[in-house]
């Protein structure tokens, strides 16, 4: 049984290398000896290793999309229909809001061929640009 010297060690000169036992040698992997449990480090360490994805797997990053704010008139008779498809939408236990409505809309007409969206289109009158003049 060996017993541990208080003493201080003693210094090695410079450009000697220092002698130490095998049991105070750390191995170069960094990896815990074979009879020790591993340490937190070390499982985090490979824990993050497992949970990367790799190059065959894509990062899904949400797509931030930019908005545009814009202003337009229109029949009182379209804004009272808007109005109604909102209420029936609200009735389907599907509530959404004007803008939602009229992307939905555009979304629709975007699916129509040619001819279908001529059609549709020839049905919507054209109105005279600008802000509607005050009734007095």
């Amino acid at each position: 049984m060996q017993v541990a010297s208080t003493a201080p060690a003693a210094k090695t000169p410079r450009g000697a290398k220092a002698k130490s036992s095998p049991s105070v040698v750390r191995r170069a992997s960094g990896a815990a000896s074979p009879g020790k449990a591993p340490t937190r480090k070390a499982v985090a360490a490979e824990v993050r290793k497992a949970t990367q994805p790799t190059s065959t797997q894509a990062i899904a990053k949400p797509v931030k999309v930019k908005l545009v704010r814009d202003s337009f008139s229109i029949p009182r008779a379209e804004y009272q229909t808007l109005q109604d498809l909102k209420d029936r939408l609200i009735r389907l236990t599907r509530p959404a809001k004007k803008s939602e409505v009229l992307r939905a809309g555009i979304s629709l007409l975007a699916t129509l061929d040619d001819a279908a969206l001529l059609v549709v289109m020839a049905a919507v009158p054209a109105i005279k640009t600008g802000r509607p003049k005050r009734i007095k």
